[in-house]
């Protein structure tokens, strides 16, 4: 056969037989209702877009099956039709060719084979079409070079009728010269992956490896993987995918690594009338699949199995669902070819930021044994961390230095200590208490010694609600030309005036200010108490501070004005480092 995987030809589905690959390329002619339900169950056929497109010349066997001179027995197709959509019950597509092709019946058995074959050209266009889009946004998430992807179970041409789903996005970056590796999962216990995948990538000459199951997470970890791209054989109305057992786990561990895990299949695969994921029939197989291999028993007689042959991932794990229409953003609303989703930058740069937000289940506390974060301390989480990328992209919070708290009532959210401000997520975060910089919760994650700085100023400062901590070079060197000039214990200030930026930093004047110079100390918690003391004898202090050495520290009413005051310092400190002046004189306060 061709490119396409199914045909119609003399009255007889001919596909390819999938269990005898990759050793031998079958074709298997298929004339029977029971031949096509034993293929699908035995996995001769299999992949959602490939069964549901047989499943539809399922119908047209059975129609000419019953008829008798010109003359259909509706009742018995009907029946049959039933049995067909029942093969594999997890599959939404199954069903969805078979009730698309008997909608025709009442037009006749001509009728009903040419929406058969309207099916299978429709499948090779929608293929082509996601998988494009799929392309698309993986170099707008991993940018325009060479990628290395890891993929799972096969969706190429083999689970389609043509192209493939998450494998046809890898043909075309391929073809686009944007495929640095294909690491593929083998996909226990049959094997589809090492098998069929590996077969498909030499076919199509992409450089892959094979690996098993077990070592997708660590691929994860050590092999630079960019991208996780699967298929779905179900998508229900919360957005949850259904696909071959282990795709849950590559998303878990897709989303600990925070790189994107994209779902690529049609339109027809997903399934708005069933609401939750919860709600699919998973498939359970047969014993002898997890027992043995290739007629090869490889446990003791007797061993009960759990045999899914499928799971379903939460949509929270998801980072895009790509179809022939685009990215999906509404789950449970029906899409048509005339309203096709666009990915802007801006949306592609939020897809990006949640696959790097860590999501852990309403089973598994957060912060501590028996919790998980409000919905008020989540938004602050999602808000720091949006401002943590950037200042770390600016270059101050390079690896795991700076913080950024948000204060809610007597306790305040704040970056967890030990992490890269480049990666944060939303749950990378600690609820500390405002009056002693404890964790609210002991769990995993642990709040850095520098919270007692932002603790300091919550406690002296009523109408702060942000603070924010950073590393910028400018006002770092300023701050330490003051130091060299005092006593380990003294504070010193900085005087700047004249400039426009001062107008910026929420001082008493517009055109002067004195910002406090602390001295820097090995234990960090002494800097909290130096601030404290200060802030609470200086009541009319800036809203900005300098540690030597140490950074700049910068607060305000909520966190974007934090944020721009310690953006008007740096700023400041670079054009005095530029002209050699930090005052020019101004009129009556020069």
């Amino acid at each position: 056969m061709d490119e396409s995987s199914i045909a119609w030809a003399d009255g007889a589905l001919v596909t390819i037989d999938q269990r005898a690959l990759p050793h031998e390329l079958r074709e298997l002619r298929i004339t029977t209702v029971d031949d096509l339900i034993d293929a699908i169950k035995t996995l001769a056929i299999r992949g959602a877009p490939a069964i549901g497109v047989s499943g539809a010349f399922g119908v047209v066997i059975a129609a000419l099956t019953h008829s008798t001179g010109g003359v259909v027995d509706t009742g018995k197709v009907e029946q049959e039709a039933q049995r067909i959509a029942d093969a594999r019950p997890t599959a939404v597509n199954l069903a969805w060719g078979v009730q698309r092709a008997l909608a025709k019946l009442p037009q006749g058995v001509q009728a009903v084979l040419d929406e058969a074959l309207e099916m299978q050209a429709e499948d090779g266009r929608t293929n082509l079409a996601a998988a494009t889009a799929a392309a698309d946004l993986l170099q707008q998430l991993c940018g325009d070079r060479p990628l290395r992807l890891l993929t799972h179970c096969n969706t190429g041409r083999l689970a389609t009728t043509a192209w493939g789903t998450a494998i046809g996005a890898l043909r075309v970056l391929h073809q686009r010269g944007k495929v640095s590796e294909v690491i593929v999962d083998e996909t226990r216990p049959l094997l589809q992956g090492a098998r069929l995948t590996a077969w498909e990538m030499a076919e199509a000459g992409i450089p892959h490896r094979l690996t098993i199951d077990s070592a997708a997470a660590w691929a994860m970890a050590t092999e630079r993987v960019d991208a996780v791209i699967v298929g779905a054989d179900r998508i229900t109305a919360d957005g949850a995918v259904a696909n071959k057992i282990g795709t849950y786990m590559l998303a878990i561990a897709a989303r600990h690594h925070g790189i994107p895990f994209i779902v690529v299949a049609p339109e027809s695969t997903r399934d708005v009338t069933t609401a939750r994921g919860t709600d699919i029939v998973v498939e359970q197989r047969a014993a002898a699949e997890v027992t043995g291999f290739g007629g090869v028993t490889t446990a003791p007689e007797g061993t009960k199995t759990f045999n899914p042959a499928f799971d379903v991932t939460p949509a929270e794990l998801v980072t895009a669902v790509v179809t022939e229409y685009g990215v999906l953003n509404s789950p449970g609303v029906a899409r048509t070819a005339a309203d096709p989703v666009d990915v802007s930058a801006a949306h592609a740069e939020h897809l990006l930021a949640d696959a790097r937000t860590p999501v852990r289940s309403v089973n598994q506390p957060t912060q501590g044994a028996n919790s998980a974060p409000s919905d008020a301390a989540h938004q602050a989480g999602h808000e720091i961390a949006a401002i943590a990328r950037g200042l770390y992209a600016n270059g101050w919070m390079p690896g795991t230095a700076g913080n950024i708290s948000v204060r809610q009532g007597d306790s305040a959210v704040i970056t967890a200590s030990g992490l890269s401000k480049g990666e944060l997520g939303a749950n990378d975060m600690v609820s500390v208490a405002v009056v002693d910089s404890k964790p609210v919760d002991a769990g995993a994650r642990k709040p850095s010694a520098e919270t007692t700085i932002h603790t300091a100023v919550y406690r002296t400062r009523g109408g702060a609600e942000a603070v924010v901590h950073v590393h910028p070079p400018h006002a770092t060197a300023q701050s330490l030309g003051t130091v060299r000039r005092l006593a380990a214990a003294d504070i010193g200030t900085i005087r700047f005036s004249g400039y426009e930026l001062i107008k910026g930093l929420g001082g008493n004047l517009p055109d002067v200010i004195e910002i406090p110079v602390f001295p820097n100390h090995a234990d960090v918690p002494q800097i909290g108490v130096d601030i404290e003391k200060y802030l609470t004898e200086h009541p009319d202090a800036p809203p900005v501070l300098f540690i030597a050495g140490h950074g700049i520290t910068a607060w305000g009413a909520n966190l974007a004005q934090a944020r721009d005051r310690a953006e008007c310092l740096e700023a400041m400190c670079e054009l005095t480092t530029l002209t050699g002046h930090r005052e020019i004189p101004v009129g009556d306060h020069a």
